[in-house]
């Protein structure tokens, strides 16, 4: 990320708590983190990623966030379908973001996404919060 001038920023609230599986939900952000690292990257806009966990009503809330170039609306509702992919060949499985979507469902949580061209992508994650015992 340095080497591409990208600036990543974290944001967490501290009274968090949720019961997942770590090194399931690190893929999960492992996945949204890069995709934003090559949209930046591959398309010179952009230079900023804010990963931000807060809690919200009964829910945490994961929000990775970049300002690249955003999804094309025409793309937008089939990228969380497997084998859906807009990387050239050899260069995507059209895996990541399906994998995301049934690690979080399984987590019983939700992810979304919102998107404008030339604006930027933000994912958000919402899963069940736990009150501290």
């Amino acid at each position: 990320m340095h080497a591409s001038k990208i600036d990543v920023s974290v944001d967490v609230s501290d009274d968090i708590v949720a019961s997942l599986d770590k090194s399931q939900m690190e893929r999960v952000l492992l996945n949204l983190v890069t995709n934003s690292i090559h949209a930046l990257r591959d398309s010179k806009r952009g230079d900023r990623i804010l990963l931000k966990v807060y809690k919200e009503n009964n829910s945490v809330v994961i929000e990775v966030s970049d300002n690249g170039p955003g999804i094309p609306g025409n793309v937008i509702q089939k990228i969380f379908e497997p084998f859906f992919t807009t990387k050239g060949f050899g260069k995507g499985t059209g895996l990541g973001l399906s994998i995301c979507y049934n690690i979080v469902r399984a987590h019983g949580g939700n992810i979304s996404v919102k998107s404008k061209e030339g604006e930027g992508t933000t994912f958000m994650i919402e899963l069940p919060y736990q009150e501290l015992q």
